[in-house]
């Protein structure tokens, strides 16, 4: 027998089948008090889980000048082919593959003696050119008395004479072959014709070549000043047209252009900037794009033929709806924001953006208006329709170091 005490102090006997009914009871009664605890907490955590607090912009429309970039490769401002203009065999080579050349710098010599012999076989043709017109000149001074004094005819002196002349032209001749059989020797010894950088050499010394030849002996970049060519779609080209409204000729739009900067391959900024300097008239039907060429002087020799790079041309927007980058997400190529409505629900917005936009904006085009609150931190798989608690930024803490 067991006795309990009630609160009242009254004493009641149960039985051992009566304890027994008792104690099951009680742990049921506390199992299922511990599973709804249980069970509260649980459904007060997901409430709290519905409503986050995340940082919301208002946007307003803004100025601002944005960079635009266009990849684009670099030619230097003369590529000049060195080709033989002789036949021979390279006899010496004065410079490597990469040296930097001044004008009239030696840079082969091609070994043809053939070239020589001309030069020497014209000098002796002059030699005897002179001679038979001096013995010409003495056979009209011989003749010329004798026709005055009537010894002999007239016919005489002007038969001596015009064989005087005929050796003339015949040294005249002579002279001249000289001259051709010295150019032709000069060929065999090649000067750069421009200040520049050597390129490849795939002929080396003994190699016989001829003006034949398909490759040439090298190539000299004179890259003292450089073009960088990018190229413009037909919507790029028509927003410019339109932008420059109001000036006559295309000379005149792309002497509006500001300057532009040369982003090298390392990701610095050339310490030059460039002009745009000539738009090509015609559209490349196979990628809708024309060719642009931007002019860079180049005086250290520091940007070689052939490398790319990227054009930077500044934009300026007058008045536009700049949305931060870490704002948006992409998904299936698209650009997407999260937009806050009055009630404070999350909204997924498809929206377009300007083309080739760098740096850390995206200039929208359509999908937002002035107004319109977004949320500003990155945000991962916000669904439609979620509550958030909005934490307002100012527009300086976002825009303050945009110019």
């Amino acid at each position: 027998m067991m006795l309990l005490k009630p609160f009242c102090k009254t004493y009641y006997v149960l039985s051992p089948q009566n304890r027994a009914v008792f104690f099951t009871a009680a742990l049921l009664a506390a199992i299922l008090s511990s599973c709804g605890n249980k069970n509260k907490q649980a459904a007060g955590g997901q409430e709290g889980a519905q409503v986050l607090d995340y940082k919301v912009l208002t946007l307003q429309p803004r100025s601002a000048t944005l960079n635009v970039d266009y990849p684009a490769s670099i030619q230097g401002q003369q590529n000049i082919e060195i080709r033989p203009k002789v036949d021979g065999y390279v006899e010496k080579i004065y410079v490597d593959e990469g040296s930097i050349v001044k004008k009239g710098q030696l840079l082969f010599k091609i070994n043809a003696p053939q070239y020589e012999q001309d030069v020497r076989t014209a000098q002796a043709g002059i030699k005897t050119a002179e001679a038979d017109l001096s013995l010409a000149k003495m056979q009209v001074n011989k003749v010329k008395p004798l026709v005055e004094k009537d010894i002999i005819s007239h016919y005489e002196l002007e038969s001596a004479e015009y064989t005087q002349q005929s050796k003339a032209a015949a040294l005249a001749q002579a002279k001249a072959a000289l001259v051709n059989a010295q150019v032709n020797l000069g060929y065999t010894t090649i000067t750069s014709p421009v200040n520049g950088v050597i390129g490849s050499l795939p002929y080396k010394l003994g190699s016989l070549i001829t003006s034949t030849t398909t490759d040439p002996l090298t190539t000299v970049y004179n890259t003292s000043n450089i073009y960088a060519y990018f190229a413009l779609n037909e919507k790029q080209l028509l927003d410019f047209s339109k932008d420059s409204a109001g000036t006559t000729s295309f000379k005149s739009k792309l002497s509006k252009l500001p300057n532009v900067l040369l982003i090298l391959p390392d990701g610095t900024t050339y310490e030059y900037t460039g002009r745009v300097e000539t738009v090509n008239g015609l559209i490349n039907t196979a990628t809708g794009a024309a060719n642009v060429r931007a002019d860079f002087v180049n005086p250290r020799g520091i940007i070689r033929s052939g490398s790319s790079a990227s054009v930077r041309i500044p934009n300026t927007i007058k008045s536009g709806l700049l949305v931060p980058q870490r704002a948006t997400y992409e998904l299936q190529d698209k650009r997407f924001v999260y937009l806050v409505d009055k009630q404070n629900k999350i909204k997924n917005v498809a929206i377009q953006v300007m083309d080739n936009t760098a740096g850390q904006f995206y200039v929208v085009t359509d999908g937002l208006h002035a107004g319109d609150k977004i949320v500003l931190e990155s945000a991962n798989n916000l669904p439609d329709g979620t509550t958030i608690k909005v934490n307002p930024v100012s527009e300086a803490s976002v825009y303050g170091n945009l110019k």
